[in-house]
């Protein structure tokens, strides 16, 4: 983003094709759901009977540290389904990750990322899925039909430790170019229907599965989406709504966010790690990575290890409760060129040698 509190435009920017000058509500929410965790946007598939559905593995493994991790967007085409899942498992293993989040869409993807699950917890590696929906849904309770469908029927493929609910919805529900830390600067529809979406797919994941992990994920300074979520409230100014409860909060930062401790906007600057602690939960940093347009591969590498990401991430762990942190990502793609790799799959950038000297220096 060219300024810090310009979301929409920031998510925009990822994409190789560049700005676009004007487009609809409708496409600017399907841009960020691919922008930030995953490639297109997908409903669940509502036709699919229970019966049809594959069962459950056994619950993946969760012993070991997840604290470094890694994105990936299997599924959606590219890289990452043209390099052999071995090699990315290895790949994985070579940097010394332990996590790797993917993306789900609908029950086929689904079906993919559970057997790419099953094979990759045999090496070591957990997957987890984040489940994306968008806005497109006329009420909340049709939002939350939908998001239960994709919820269980993701957690009835594979039983995972860990679910994300859907992805920076937070960021599709504000009212125009505001920071998101207070109530009135989200549009009141759109943040229901988000409600909606984020509250059925934990009820579908929990018919399945009353232990899973659920995660919701944020970015920028948008903290007033969760805090109603959490109280009930909504944009209106209304009170006693549904409230939606979670097991660990994921946010997501990028090199022109600046400082998470110290996120300078319209309203100020404010310790966004130290407000989404104070949650009382886990804090995640499951996206992070450093803009393309930043510099070189050396100057991006440097700032993906500074003090003002796995540097700082990793030193203040403990005062935040982080419990995991995640680059973005394995490969270049059609998000950008982000990658620990280029996008034959092969060559590594200085950002790889640096991300995985950093957890060889920095065991956690």
């Amino acid at each position: 983003m060219k300024t810090r509190n310009t979301t929409g435009q920031s998510l925009l920017e990822r994409f190789s094709f560049g700005k676009i000058p004007a487009i609809t509500a409708a496409v600017v929410t399907s841009l960020m759901l691919a922008a930030c965790g995953g490639g297109s946007e997908g409903i669940a598939d509502a036709t699919v009977k229970t019966a049809d559905v594959p069962e459950a593995t056994a619950k993946a493994g969760t012993t070991g540290s997840i604290f470094y991790g890694m994105n990936g967007h299997i599924t959606n085409g590219g890289t990452y389904d043209n390099t052999p899942y071995a090699t990315q498992l290895s790949q994985l293993q070579d940097l010394g990750v332990k996590i790797f989040r993917n993306d789900v869409y609908n029950l086929a993807s689904a079906k993919v990322l559970a057997t790419v699950a099953k094979q990759f917890a045999a090496g070591g590696v957990q997957v987890y899925p984040v489940m994306l929906l968008g806005l497109g849904f006329d009420t909340e309770e049709a939002a939350y039909s939908a998001g239960y469908t994709m919820g269980q029927q993701t957690a009835q493929t594979y039983k995972y430790a860990y679910y994300e609910v859907a992805n920076e919805l937070d960021s599709a529900a504000l009212a125009g170019n505001y920071d998101g830390n207070i109530w009135y600067q989200y549009s009141n529809k759109p943040f229901t229907i988000a409600r909606g979406v984020i509250r059925g797919m934990i009820a579908g994941v929990k018919s399945v599965d009353s232990s899973a992990k659920i995660i919701v994920d944020g970015t920028w300074k948008h903290i007033a989406f969760f805090q109603m979520l959490l109280d009930g409230s909504q944009p209106d100014g209304t009170h006693g709504h549904p409230t939606v409860s979670w097991d660990i909060t994921a946010w997501h930062w990028y090199s022109d966010q600046g400082d998470m401790t110290n996120a300078c906007g319209g309203t100020g600057c404010h310790d966004i790690l130290g407000i989404i602690s104070s949650f009382g939960r886990p804090v995640w940093i499951n996206e992070f990575g450093v803009r393309p347009e930043y510099g070189s591969n050396d100057a991006i590498a440097s700032y993906l290890t500074g003090n003002l990401m796995m540097q700082q991430y990793y030193t203040q762990a403990s005062k935040y409760n982080i419990q995991s942190i995640q680059g973005f990502e394995l490969y270049d793609s059609q998000e950008g060129n982000y990658g620990m790799l280029q996008s034959d799959g092969k060559t590594k950038k200085a950002a790889y040698t640096a991300f995985k000297n950093f957890i060889a220096s920095n065991p956690k």
